[in-house]
């Protein structure tokens, strides 16, 4: 570092953001709704309710506070699981005084009167049915953590130099998953979707257009095409799971003209990454909708210590005021509404250790820039400009694009978004930032060692189609993957998590009765869930998970 940048650094005065302040995770959501009701008991006791609907374009979640005179106040985290069909309210002409208004139907909801709600904070259901089942009480829960993942955060917040381990660590084990497929002529290919419907197939090198890869390490039931070699680039239907294709490819067998396109752009890829396996999976956002739920711990609130210190406001708890989300609980565990619809599930971005920038432009705005999320409409940290975001709004449409300010006019309708660093492609091309390690946050160790497993999210339009694209790279740095987005016609790209099988997990939800199978797309990925009585637990299914993560749904007949 030049000294001329040290005095810039010494001199620079962090820049003032609207509204900065202490403050709690209620007055941070600009949209929310306030009613107060006095309320009194059977036995005479007095008190007031407050009812917070904390997006009311959105309609999921309220906070519901009861404060008994002579009492402490109480604030209970409620979830509306039909947001379009019904909502809640506080009327003094109910006994009751909360009521469930459906139509032209109105539900009285006694939680004030005797134990109700002592109750069932105290049940072992992390979503306690209320009200008939009409609504429900979300209740904290200790979210799975994996013996990978405690190790590293023993490392990290307990012994001098945790984080040098950590990053040596990555360096010993960055080809730990590394895998390369067979490549064999084509005898007996499986039946690749030739329908129409499917997304467009990867521009592959002529060589290797009738030739097949063979991997024994996916996961997925393609119909027995998995089984005989799979033709690369091309996408194959997942059987018993329509409207869902997967499809495997190297770097290596890319066509020439895209590996030799934008070379300012993307790092000449090595040998290792070259043929390293990655699996994709794609879904058609005809049938789809997606989710994105917090982990019961991550993504946290407060600072990162991914940053430079000139940039943190010591009278702030954290970039956006707030230390933690109490009283709103996060689960880890897809709400018991949208199970029964859930057909995948997968590990979501960084946790907010590293989710902010330490170096380049995006490190000196906006307090390091912090990764930002919402659930259900509820700001938990804000959107940051110049950074990868998907977001889903409350119509159900995704969209993956870099944040601008102008953006944060349509936050009202957002449902659900996460920010996870910079493009790796943006207009159907690689990003500005694929080969910058440091400006990008790429990740991977102080000496800019990138090769590791990578997971990674991208948008293709094909036609009037459009397909949301998960992959998992065995290894790869952010060019390796540029590449292959770039490949497969990707409009946008980002990446999302990396290092570990626990934090590229992804998984395809088969139902037979009230049996639910579980499809990994790697096989390794399978350790990771839990059984019980001879029945396997899915991970963010089946138990609470400390990492937040995404999953699709099938859209419903009609909205």
């Amino acid at each position: 570092m030049t000294s001329r940048f040290l005095i810039f650094l010494a001199c620079w005065t962090l820049p003032a953001l609207a509204g900065d302040s202490p403050k709690t995770i209620v007055e941070l959501q600009e949209f929310r709704s306030t009613d107060s009701i006095p309320i009194r008991s059977k036995d005479g006791k007095q008190g007031r309710a407050t009812l917070i609907n904390l997006n009311p374009a959105i309609n999921a979640w309220y906070l519901l506070e009861v404060a008994w005179t002579g009492a402490s106040e109480v604030a209970y985290h409620l979830e509306n699981p039909k947001p379009g069909a019904q909502r809640l309210l506080l009327d003094e002409t109910y006994p009751a005084g909360l009521v469930i208004l459906n139509g032209k139907n109105r539900y009285p909801c006694d939680l004030v009167e005797g134990d109700t709600l002592v109750q069932a904070r105290g049940s072992r259901l992390i979503f306690q049915p209320l009200c008939e089942g009409r609504i429900y009480l979300r209740n904290p829960a200790t979210g799975h953590r994996t013996t990978l993942e405690a190790a590293v955060e023993l490392l990290r917040e307990h012994v001098w130099g945790g984080e040098k381990i950590i990053s040596l660590g990555h360096i010993l084990l960055g080809d730990l998953y590394r895998e390369s497929a067979t490549i064999q002529q084509q005898s007996m290919a499986g039946a690749v979707a030739k329908d129409g419907n499917g997304p467009a197939p990867a521009l592959i090198d002529p060589e290797y257009c009738n030739r097949l890869l063979m991997s024994n390490n996916l996961g997925i039931d393609l119909g027995g095409a998995e089984k005989t070699g799979l033709i690369p680039g091309a996408w194959y239907p997942v059987s018993a799971t329509s409207g869902v294709y997967a499809s495997i490819i190297q770097p290596n067998l890319i066509d020439p003209s895209v590996l030799q396109g934008h070379k300012k752009l993307v790092n000449n890829l090595d040998t290792s990454e070259a043929s390293a396996l990655a699996y994709l999976v794609a879904f058609d956002l005809d049938r789809f909708d997606l989710g994105y739920a917090l982990g019961t711990e991550h993504p946290k609130v407060g600072w990162s210590d991914h940053m430079l210190p000139s940039m943190r406001d010591p009278a702030l708890l954290g970039p956006d005021g707030i230390a933690n989300i109490a009283p709103l609980v996060s689960t880890g565990l897809i709400s018991p509404e949208a199970a029964p619809k859930t057909i995948a599930s997968f590990t979501a971005g960084f946790k907010r250790e590293h989710g902010a920038f330490k170096y380049g432009e995006l490190a000196l705005k906006n307090y390091g820039s912090h990764y930002g999320f919402l659930e259900q409409g509820v700001v938990f940290s804000r959107l940051q400009p110049g950074l990868s975001t998907i977001s889903v709004l409350d119509d159900g449409s995704v969209v993956m694009k870099t944040w601008t300010e102008e953006d944060n006019k349509s936050l009202k309708r957002i449902k659900y978004a996460r920010q996870n660093g910079v493009p790796l492609i943006e207009a159907g091309i690689p990003g500005d930032l694929v080969t910058r390690w440091g400006p990008g946050n790429w990740s991977g160790s102080e000496d800019m060692k990138l090769r590791t497993m990578r997971s990674g999210f991208a948008l293709q339009k094909i036609n009037s189609k459009r397909f949301l694209i998960y992959a998992v790279f065995s290894t790869a740095t952010p060019s390796a993957m540029a590449r292959v987005f770039e490949a497969y016609r990707c409009d946008y790209a980002m990446l999302l998590d990396m290092n570990a099988l626990e934090h590229t997990y992804m998984a395809l939800y088969r139902r037979a009765g009230s049996r639910v199978f579980v499809d990994h797309l790697v096989k390794g990925m399978s350790e990771l869930d839990k059984s019980a009585s001879g029945e396997v637990l899915p991970r963010f299914l089946g138990y609470a998970d400390n990492r937040d993560f995404f999953y699709v749904m099938r859209k419903e007949a009609t909205r």
